[in-house]
């Protein structure tokens, strides 16, 4: 059958500077292995599936995997789906936009011409101990000196967070190995954004580097703002290292981080499946 299908570039307002995902939509008839076996096609680090929702308060449903498996909750797949799908015809019942998934219902709003997602709590938090930062000091080729602290930001997909004292380090890095997903950052006051960020994940026996992150930038945000290391609202920069230029938008209210950015589509219409 062929499906409307939008590949869009999000946390950028310039294409193919973000991180790219697929998305596909009137999907209640695909099953898991289907989406399953497109996503591995695609090879992207996300694809998306829009769905109908099953909580009478959603405005749509959407499934999101990897390559090789299936996530609860992602951040980036969560602002280029809303973009696709808002731009498919999707018309909100209030005015936040209401997007149901694995993790539950997450909030989205529209920040002018940026969507927004609020952060959902985290599933771990709190101080990693030593033997963690001895592995992931190993695997990022630095000294556990080097860190100048750290913290577990598992918001789903698993993430240690570490901070750097020296930007131009952080863009030096290249791991060999890993058994975690670690976002690391570096403080950048001498520059436009806030921070400079990194991701770094354990695939097929190598490490891969993901462009741009909103589930690492969510959890990051909870950590730096509850422990005063920065104030919203900030920007952060991401990608760098790979030659693209990321930029994620974090704001705070009295109830929740709001972690948004830009989104463009560049490919639009059908996908057989």
């Amino acid at each position: 059958m062929q499906l409307p299908f939008q590949q869009v570039d999000v946390f950028t307002s310039e294409g193919y500077r973000g991180n790219p995902l697929a998305v596909v939509f009137d999907a209640d008839h695909l099953t898991t292995e289907q989406m399953q076996r497109f996503a591995h096609w695609t090879n992207l680090s996300e694809t998306t599936f829009v769905l109908s929702p099953t909580a009478p308060e959603a405005d749509y449903r959407v499934r999101i995997f990897t390559p090789t498996l299936e996530l609860p909750f992602a951040g980036h797949p969560t602002l280029g789906t809303c973009h696709a799908w808002l731009g498919n015809g999707g018309k909100p019942k209030a005015n936040l936009i209401l997007q149901q998934c694995d993790a539950g219902l997450i909030s989205i709003r529209q920040d002018g011409d940026r969507l927004a997602f609020a952060a959902p709590p985290l599933v771990r938090g709190g101080p990693v101990d030593g033997s963690d930062l001895d592995a992931v000091a190993a695997a990022l080729g630095i000294d556990r000196e080097e860190i100048v602290a750290s913290q577990w930001i598992d918001n789903g997909p698993g993430w240690i967070g570490i901070l750097l004292a020296d930007p131009n380090r952080l863009l030096a890095l290249e791991p060999l190995f890993s058994t975690y997903d670690i976002g690391v950052m570096a403080l950048t006051p001498e520059a436009e954004t806030a921070i400079e960020v990194r991701a770094f994940f354990p695939k097929d026996g190598a490490v891969v580097e993901d462009p741009v992150t909103g589930s690492l930038n969510a959890s990051l945000a909870q950590w730096l703002l509850a422990d005063d290391i920065l104030q919203a609202p900030y920007v952060a920069s991401q990608g760098t290292a790979l030659g693209r230029a990321g930029r994620v938008h974090v704001s705070q209210d009295a109830d929740d981080v709001w972690v948004g950015g830009s989104t463009v589509t560049c490919i639009e219409g059908t996908v057989a499946l």
